[in-house]
């Protein structure tokens, strides 16, 4: 049986969704009728592509939201104001790159505001929308299976930051608290439910610069149990986690190893664990899994990026299989999903991959995988 493919969630969105986006992110009147007809839509033909490219567990594309993070502000009460703006470190060290990036407008703008009172939700509705939207779509397409996407405490933390709470220890569980229906809802629902994680690597070389690898992974570790909290009597088997090194063309040469995140990943509150694996950065490191393969839990199934997120090269699907093989003479064929790098719509209007491109992309990582078992 050919392994099953899936992808880490956000996918291009149409123009009109993204004028939408936009228009509420800047505090403009939107009509709500339109506004959730438009949602519908693009809910609707996200799912007729994934499943046109054989993609078998599917997600709405992220579509009602401006990014997979900061989407929180509209949702939860306490933030306001904006957070500190941090260039990731290897971008500093090739300033003229970080610079033609913002004149190319290769840097995302979009509201940013810190935590300034006590964070709870606002209710459910929007969610609700999404998940109706996205069951919908499946059914309409024949679709069996489906997951959504919800930010971390963790990733919260990182991008709108703290200025209420008296530590950041106090925030994340605060996150956490206030995150556990949102997730609870999307289980409830009958989805997967995927926690986007990348503050597991990425905030070592943007927030948590001046610290060394083993004082941010005790951090990191902090991180993990807000997790742990938040998903308390919920079922792990279907729950995904995605970790990465930050969804952007750039040298990442500061990006902290997998060998040293290895361990902490391998103690996650989620049965699948997707990561990067098909960037020039991070592919070798396929290996650290081959070395401590004895180290992976029983439980846990692999769900590698066979295709990468930020450059336009279709991979062969003979590539995606190689990619593949490497975690298949592993663990074998039950326990591997074909995956991608991370998502192709990580913020709302902006991404390296034509959005045709991408659906090329997603669709190569089917026939690839379709070459495996």
């Amino acid at each position: 049986m050919p392994l099953l493919a899936t992808h880490v969630g956000s996918l291009p969105r149409p123009q009109d969704v993204v004028d939408f986006l936009f228009a509420r992110e800047r505090g403009e009147p939107v009509d709500a009728a339109a506004f959730d007809a438009c949602m519908a839509a693009a809910v609707m033909e996200n799912v007729r592509r994934q499943k046109e490219a054989g993609i078998d567990i599917v997600s709405d594309g992220e579509a009602s939201k401006i990014s997979y993070a900061t989407y929180v502000k509209d949702r939860y009460t306490g933030f306001g104001g904006d957070s500190p703006r941090n260039a990731p470190a290897d971008l500093k060290l090739f300033p003229t790159f970080l610079d033609r990036l913002a004149k190319e407008g290769g840097t995302p703008k979009y509201a940013r505001p810190q935590c300034v009172g006590p964070v709870a939700s606002k209710g459910q509705g929007e969610l609700g929308k999404d998940i109706a939207n996205l069951k919908a779509a499946m059914a309409a397409h024949g679709v069996d299976r489906g997951f959504m996407n919800a930010a971390s405490p963790g990733v919260i933390s990182l991008f709108l930051q703290n200025a209420h709470y008296a530590t950041r220890e106090e925030y994340l569980f605060a996150l956490a608290d206030a995150m556990h229906e949102e997730y609870r809802t999307i289980l409830d629902a009958g989805l997967d439910l995927q926690l986007d994680c990348p503050d597991l690597a990425l905030s070592r070389h943007m927030l948590f610069t001046q610290l060394t690898d083993a004082e941010f992974l005790a951090v990191a570790a902090t991180h993990v149990e807000a997790m742990r909290h938040a998903l308390q009597g919920l079922p792990q088997d279907r729950i995904r986690l995605h970790i990465c090194w930050g969804n952007y063309e750039g040298p990442h040469v500061c990006d902290i190893d997998m060998a040293k995140v290895f361990p902490l990943l391998m103690t996650v509150p989620a049965r699948y664990i997707l990561f990067e694996t098909a960037n020039p950065r991070h592919g070798h490191e396929w290996t650290v899994f081959r070395d401590r393969a004895s180290e992976i839990p029983d439980d846990k199934v692999l769900i590698p990026g066979a295709v990468d997120t930020t450059t336009n090269f279709v991979e062969h699907p003979d590539l995606v299989a190689q990619r593949l093989e490497r975690f298949t003479s592993i663990l074998g064929t039950e326990r591997v999903i074909a995956g991608s790098d991370c998502g192709f719509g990580t913020f709302a209007g902006f991404g390296a991959v034509d959005p045709e491109i991408a659906w090329a992309k997603l669709a190569t990582l089917k026939e690839g995988a379709r070459k495996v078992g």
